[in-house]
Order: structure tokens, then C-alpha cells, then sequence
């Protein structure tokens, strides 16, 4: 890439290159598999002026989420930590039934439903017409869009403007970045709140998860770079929590900067932590290169090696952060005939690229396999209980980052 998306630098430098993979949601159907697959290169960079971590925008946000195969409700561990962020927003801003919430890319509706179960007004934003649909079953009003400033002008003369805004897990999804923030900040209310989850750089590096870096997520953000994204629409960053989603994440409070707003003290701290660990500068994510190739290494050693003893694996769960994973290893049916997840679109498709068959979870409790291969390992806590049948038969879990863990999962303590 040429030039930064947010500052306009254009001095870049590399963090890691994944190669060339497809598009991580682009599933096929079995009459796709003799037809070619379009595949794009995959390479973080940091900008040296504004330290924004990026990838090329290759693919457009229309190209993956106008029909989207991710459904947050599949995972009961999210529908929770959505409930008890409801709730607590609730307590924290003293919202209540005069009071107006839009969440921006909405999914499914795994959150506005709290908000439409406590009598919150509310609104969905999402753009894509399947899951949108989803969320509609569950009574959240939902507006089929992308987040711009044109849509959020639109929303603002319609509905008002938002006392909450949220944006989970999306401030990573859209290339034009300052657009996006802009948006953000026409729907808040003047002094209103915004709230971001976003993955943290800071885990992403250090625990090696270079898995979550894939073609949807355009940018990858430390505290220090997310305040200048959000400043470049008229936002400051006042409070910042720590979360362990997604292997780890945060949740930036952020208010209209005109407003002043104190700032907590949870800010300079988590700051000065990104500072020590060197992140504020490019020299600082040298080195990650070697730690993703080390785990592709203890990975490929062990299917290769179970392969040889007989052994039996297979995969449990078909995420994006998965298909980034096989690709870079190089994992096809030779070494992982198969995996399952819990989301029927998924069923009787294969992966991209390395077009490993999909089928329902039952498919394991049938075959009895020696090992499971968690790809979805953010959730380890949830989906060790729920595997945890399989040592009824001496199967044992994999989990592939931060290292190689096979795990008995009556034995091992979920993390």
C-alpha cells in the first residue's frame, strides 16, 4: 500500500506478511470446488507517523457483508458478555425508556435485544441483509446500511440523535476510516457516549494471533492509535477497559471532543504499558514474524506427526480467524479432513482456499476422533465445557495460539 488510510504517511513498515489468501468468509459450496478462488496478499503494516497497524484495502466491505456467514448469537459466551454490557451501560449513563441507543453493525441482534428486553429505544445499523434479518425476528428495528456520513445524517433526522452509540467489534471492518468516525459522531449526541470494542494490539502481538489479521479487518489498533483515529472525527478517547474477548480486547469510552470530557486514569495507563512494550514505535513490532512462524511450525509438527501415528483430527468451528490460520499453515484435508461448527449457513460448505469440508457438530460425537482442533480459540472457557464429553473416548483438545496446548479437557482448568 501507498500511503497510511488515516494520516496520509508514507512510510509503512512491515509487521508480518501471511502471503495470499482468500477472503476469510468466502465458504464454497461443493459445485464452487473445481472453480478458481481469487486470492489476495495478506501484510500488516505500521505507519511510522501515526502508528496505525493496516492491511491494503483489496476487498470492499460491500464484497463481504451484503450476505455475511457470521452469526454473534452461535456463541452463548457473547450473547452473555452483550447482556451484562447492556446493563452495566444502563447503570453507568443512567439510560432508561427516554433514552436512544444505535449500535453499528448489529449483527444479529445479540445486543439491541437486551436493550429492547429493558424498554431502551433502539436502533440496528447493518448492512448485511441476512443476519439484519435475524435480528428483526428478535424485535430490534433494524436499518439495512453502512455507517457514513450521509446514512448518519439520515439516522439522526429520523430517530434524533443517540445517547449510546456502539460500534463492537467493527472499527476494524471499514477502510475509510475517517468517514466511518465521522459518522460515529453524527449520531452522538452532544454529549452523549461512544463505545468501540476492538481487539487489542498490544495481545495480538504478544501472544502471537496473527490469525485474527485477515482481509474484513483493515486496521489493528493500540490505544495510542485509536485516539487519533477517533480525534480525526471529532472524538476523544475518555476511559478505556480491558476485556478478554477475542483473546483480548478493549472497550474505548469515547465522548464529543467540544465537550471536554475528563479523561480517566485507565488511559494513560494502558498507554504507558503500549510505550513500555515498544508499540509506539515501528521498531517496536519487529520480531512478530518469528513468533507467527513458530507457531505454524508446532502445529504442522503435530498434525503431521498424529497423521503418521494413526491418529485421528479434526477441527472444531469454522471462523475467519480459522481460515487465516489454515492458509498460512497450509492445513488441507490430508492433515484435518474435516471440521464442524455450530452455524447451519456453514453446513455442506467447505473452507476457502483450503477447502476442508464443514459439517454439525454431531459429526464428532459420531466418529469419536483422537484429537480436536479448536480453531475458534478465543473461546476456550466456553467450548471446553462444551467438548468436554469427548474424553468419555480419550479425546483431547488442540489449541493452536498463543503455542501448540493439547489439553484433556476433565483435567486441564479452562482459561
Amino acid at each position: 500500500m501507498s500511503a497510511c488510510r488515516l494520516c496520509g504517511g508514507t512510510d509503512l513498515s512491515s509487521v508480518v506478511d501471511l502471503g495470499a489468501t482468500p477472503p476469510c468468509e468466502r465458504f464454497l459450496a461443493s459445485d464452487q470446488l473445481d472453480q478458481p478462488e481469487p486470492t489476495f496478499p495478506l501484510h500488516l503494516r505500521v505507519c511510522a507517523d501515526c502508528l496505525l497497524a493496516q492491511i491494503p484495502a483489496l476487498i470492499t466491505p460491500e464484497d463481504t457483508f451484503t450476505e455475511y456467514a457470521y452469526f454473534s448469537s452461535f456463541s452463548s459466551s457473547w450473547v452473555e458478555h452483550a447482556r451484562t454490557f447492556v446493563r452495566t451501560a444502563t447503570e453507568r449513563l443512567d439510560l432508561g425508556s427516554e433514552s436512544f441507543i444505535v449500535e453499528v453493525a448489529c449483527n444479529d441482534g445479540y445486543l439491541l435485544q437486551h436493550a429492547v428486553a429493558g424498554g431502551i429505544r433502539c436502533l440496528g445499523i447493518e448492512p448485511s441483509v441476512n443476519v439484519g434479518a435475524a435480528a428483526r425476528d428478535k424485535g430490534v428495528p433494524v436499518l439495512t446500511d453502512f455507517l457514513s456520513p450521509e446514512s448518519a445524517r439520515r439516522v439522526r433526522a429520523e430517530h434524533g440523535p443517540a445517547n449510546l452509540v456502539v460500534a463492537n467489534n467493527v472499527y476494524a471492518h471499514i477502510p475509510d476510516l475517517i468517514g466511518f468516525t465521522e459518522g460515529l459522531r453524527t449520531l452522538v449526541t452532544d454529549d452523549g457516549w461512544v463505545s468501540i470494542e476492538v481487539q487489542h494490539l498490544h495481545t495480538l502481538i504478544d501472544r502471537a494471533q496473527f490469525d485474527t489479521i485477515y482481509h474484513e479487518h483493515f486496521q489493528y489498533y493500540t490505544v495510542y492509535s485509536a485516539q487519533r483515529a477517533l480525534a480525526s472525527g471529532g472524538l476523544t478517547v475518555v476511559d478505556v477497559e480491558r476485556l478478554e474477548t477475542h483473546g483480548g480486547s478493549i472497550r474505548l469510552w469515547a465522548r464529543p471532543t467540544e465537550l471536554e470530557a475528563p479523561v480517566a486514569s485507565a488511559v494513560a495507563e494502558i498507554l504507558a504499558e503500549e510505550e513500555a512494550a515498544g508499540l509506539h514505535d515501528p521498531k517496536g513490532y519487529l520480531g512478530f514474524g518469528e513468533a507467527v512462524s513458530r507457531v505454524r511450525l508446532e502445529l504442522l509438527q503435530f498434525l503431521i506427526e498424529a497423521t503418521q501415528d494413526g491418529k485421528t483430527v479434526v477441527g472444531y468451528g469454522a471462523p475467519g480467524k480459522g481460515n487465516t490460520l489454515l492458509n498460512y499453515c497450509g492445513i488441507r484435508p490430508d492433515l484435518l479432513p474435516y471440521t464442524v461448527d455450530r452455524n447451519p449457513y456453514k453446513h455442506g460448505r467447505y473452507t476457502p482456499g483450503t477447502r476442508i469440508p464443514i459439517f454439525p457438530p454431531d459429526r464428532i460425537d459420531l466418529d469419536r476422533p483422537d484429537y480436536v482442533l479448536v480453531l475458534p480459540w478465543n473461546l476456550r472457557t466456553e467450548l471446553t465445557q462444551q467438548l468436554s464429553h469427548i474424553a468419555d473416548w480419550g479425546g483431547k483438545l488442540v489449541f493452536p495460539i498463543p503455542h501448540l496446548d493439547v489439553v484433556d479437557p476433565n483435567e486441564v482448568s479452562p482459561r
